[in-house]
């Protein structure tokens, strides 16, 4: 008999998986009425009245699955998988919202919503493009909407259900009670990394940049499928120039992300799924230029063709290493394996095939030209620079795809183990080379340039740059890298260049405008990235000897300073105090003052808190810290909180209840007399033996043994001493502890060792009850300002651009 269960809420779970199944049926519809609009006589246009209300239906059916899903996550549904895995009842609505794509099934509806809209905006805006480009559109939305059906094929699953119940996802003995719901008050939660405000606007961001790569993709086929292989071009390139911005900005505010919420003191990583956001990124800047080269020249079509055709697969390529659960080991951004896998290779495999066997058909009929690029024309050398972002998208994809690799070959080939390094490496070098060659073709024109005009101007750009680059340098101090130095001056020379231009446009050139700011921007970028990541400081050295043991290495030893609530530090410039925490949540707020004081006046030139926050996140086992920042015009002060003190456990009285469960951290010693112990956030020194020992109630006979250790602790200006006594006595062993009650620590002397003058000291320690003190790591962040600065710029030239792109479309396109 099947049980019926009590306070279910099943409708608008049925309700949205309506929607799903019919999101599906729709786009499919849709891509197969397009398909036939296209094939079928232009003068019948029933075929397309059929895809635009398939289309129209499944973008409502697409709001319908969010609006589904909100509800039951924003209600605390927890009958249901997803509201269970990824919300709780503690979060704020804002965070509510994250928890919507913290899943993949809430990610996959974020990018089938956000292609909806794009294919909306086409059907409106496209005209004569409208049946073959939506075609593509749509039979990406169908691909997308598989993954969310969560339904049975003879044996095989197809997609994951965002509505799948808790009880038909997991399989547990409380499910056998009809009142099950009583006892799951709360779900998971969302994960503490992931409560941050970037994390309400990077994902949606990013995801549109997803989306919006489709559109130049589904344009170069429709092209070549329509043999309208030249014109596809130019309403195409506003596209991917929108691709190229909304998904630079998602990958600029993934940074921010990393630089305000994560721990690790940066803003890029060189994560795999870092990597897997900016290929299709760099391959489309790439798709851009050569698209403007064959615009203007007639060069360099194939590469144009083939390249807009890279930035979609290369996005599928992305969603499934971060989806199929191969970077699991490599990555701790990626999602693990839902059994989708053989789904994401077969959504990838169809469109690079397909594409494949479009262009491979159709490729004797390309407006390939077969005249020679003059060296002294713009399109040769923006070719070439091209190519050098090819090599760099090579060597990214290489390095990023070992996993893959050893999957598919069996092999064991191990990724690079300072990624950060390996990278730079490579990438340093090519992007000085891209930058130098943007510099210089913004000099050159299109086809033929003069070169008795071309060498002067260039000359003095490079006179110019070299002197502000030197200046530059050797204020910031980046001279000992060759590499950095050349970095430098190549984006500078851009910045300079470019420059020029911006001032031409003001002179009005205004068509100019976009391309010139938005490299400006992209130089800037590059500058701020190489000089804040190589030259930041950390500011927070130990020089007080405190080792932490086993909690951290020798390197963070050194980078990390212990401050005792209440009690100043000088910390270089700056004295820090930490002066108490609050709790909002589940996070606990440390508020660390800063003073910046004048040395021989004593008057306090500045002063400001910053607020590090961090919780004990019991399912991942680790204290998860955020950082807070102090921004100064030319540099950040960036600080975050590495250890703090354990709660206070929370002991239900029980039969047998001792004393030693209440001290939680628990480490054996091997010493010798003269050593020094750390027990945060106390100094032990063991200052010698006492052999003459008075214990209370026991009487020692002959042939007993009673000795005591000589403890000195020492926690701040404060002093204590301790005497943990072992005994041998009746020739049984025992150890009497020793208790420092205002520091929560007891002793016990537990062993000697007489043939290497040693002893064994066991230090229990008691969870702190209330803040007590904090280990903090402080950085200095050096002209971060124009890493944030030029992205905004280069954002900014991006619009610019595709504004222009898309007053030049005629409206019979």
């Amino acid at each position: 008999m099947d049980i019926q269960y009590v306070g279910e809420h099943l409708f608008p779970g049925k309700l949205g998986q309506f929607f799903v199944v019919l999101a599906f049926g729709m786009a499919l519809l849709s891509a197969i009425g397009y398909y036939f609009s296209t094939t079928r006589d232009r003068e019948d246009d029933s075929w397309r009245k059929i895809a635009r209300w398939a289309f129209r239906i499944h973008t409502f059916s697409v709001i319908g699955i969010g609006a589904c899903l909100y509800f039951i996550i924003y209600n605390h549904y927890f009958e249901y998988h997803y509201a269970y895995a990824h919300s709780s009842t503690e979060l704020p609505t804002h965070y509510i919202v994250s928890c919507f794509w913290e899943g993949q099934e809430g990610s996959f509806l974020l990018w089938a919503f956000w292609q909806a809209v794009i294919g909306n905006i086409l059907i409106w805006k496209a005209r004569s493009w409208e049946d073959s480009v939506m075609t593509f559109v749509a039979l990406s939305q169908a691909f997308i909407g598989t993954m969310l059906l969560g339904v049975e094929i003879l044996g095989y699953r197809i997609g994951s259900s965002p509505f799948i119940l808790l009880r038909e996802a997991i399989q547990a003995p409380i499910f056998q009670r009809a009142d099950y719901l009583t006892f799951i008050t709360d779900g998971n939660g969302l994960n503490p990394l992931l409560q941050n405000y970037w994390m309400v606007i990077h994902p949606p961001t990013l995801f549109a940049g997803f989306a919006t790569m489709v559109v130049p993709f589904a344009y170069a086929l429709a092209g070549v499928w329509t043999r309208r292989y030249s014109e596809w071009v130019k309403p195409g390139l506003p596209w991917a120039l929108a691709a190229v911005m909304i998904l630079g900005t998602g990958i600029i505010m993934g940074a921010f992300w990393a630089y305000e919420a994560l721990s690790f003191g940066g803003f890029w990583a060189w994560d795999p799924v870092e990597n897997a956001s900016l290929l299709p990124w760099l391959i489309m800047i790439a798709a851009v230029h050569v698209m403007v080269v064959y615009k203007n020249s007639g060069h360099s079509y194939a590469t144009a063709l083939i390249l807009a055709f890279l930035g979609y697969i290369l996005v599928l390529y992305a969603s499934f290493l971060t989806r199929s659960g191969v970077l699991g080991e490599a990555s701790v951004h990626s999602f693990t394996d839902l059994g989708m896998s053989g789904q994401l290779v077969v959504y990838l495999l169809f469109f690079t095939a397909l594409g494949s066997w479009l262009i491979a058909r159709h490729w004797k009929h390309f407006p390939i030209t077969a005249k020679e690029e003059n060296t002294y024309s713009r399109e040769f050398w923006l070719f070439i620079g091209t190519l050098v972002m090819i090599i760099s998208c090579f060597q990214i994809l290489a390095f990023t795809s070992v996993p893959v690799w050893n999957a598919l070959f069996g092999t064991d080939v191990a990724p690079p183990t300072d990624p950060i390094s390996t990278y730079n490496k490579w990438q340093l070098p090519i992007a000085a080379v891209v930058a130098l060659l943007s510099g210089i073709a913004q000099y050159l024109k299109y086809k033929q340039t003069n070169p008795k005009k071309f060498f002067p101007k260039l000359w003095t750009a490079l006179a110019v740059s070299v002197i502000l680059a030197a200046g530059f340098i050797y204020m910031t101090e980046v001279y000992e890298n060759l590499a950095y130095i050349l970095l430098v001056l190549a984006c500078t020379f851009m910045v300079v260049s470019n420059g020029e231009i911006l001032l031409n446009a003001f002179r009005g050139k205004v068509k100019l405008a976009g391309s010139a700011v938005a490299h400006m921007g992209f130089g800037l970028m590059l500058i701020g990235a190489l000089v804040a990541a190589s030259k930041s400081k950390v500011i927070s050295i130990n020089t007080s000897g405190f080792d932490f043991g086993e909690q951290m290495d020798a390197e963070s030893t050194r980078e990390n300073i212990l401050l005792l609530e209440g009690e100043p530090m000088q910390m270089g410039e700056y004295k820090v105090t930490y002066l108490n925490d609050s709790v909002s949540g589940p996070n606990t707020y440390f508020r660390v003052n800063y003073q910046r004081i004048d040395e021989e006046t004593g008057e306090v030139k500045e002063e400001f808190d910053l607020y590090p926050y961090g919780q004990v996140n019991e399912k991942m086992q680790s204290f998860l810290a955020n950082p807070d920042t102090r921004h100064y015009m030319l540099h950040d002060i960036y600080t975050h909180v590495s250890l703090v003190p354990a709660k206070t456990p929370e002991h239900e009285d029980h039969e047998g209840h001792t004393e030693d469960e209440e001290y939680t951290n628990v480490s054996t010693r091997t010493i010798s007399l003269g050593d020094t112990v750390q027990a945060l956030p106390a100094v032990i020194k063991v200052n010698g033996l006492k052999r003459d020992v008075n214990l209370k109630n026991i009487t020692l006979e002959e042939g007993d043994i009673a000795v005591a250790l000589d403890l000195e602790v020492q926690s701040g200006e404060e002093k204590y001493t301790a005497s943990p006594v072992f005994m041998i006595k009746n020739n049984a062993i025992f150890d009497i502890a020793d208790k420092i009650e205002e520091l929560g620590l007891k002793f016990r002397f537990t062993k000697i060792i007489p043939e290497e003058d040693k002893f064994e000291l066991v230090v229990m320690q008691k969870p702190a009850e209330t803040g007590g003190w904090i280990v903090m790591k402080a950085i200095m962040f050096p002209y971060i300002n124009l890493l944030w600065g030029g992205s905004i710029l280069m954002v900014i030239g991006f619009l610019l651009s595709i504004l222009r792109r898309v007053k030049e479309i005629k409206p019979a396109s």
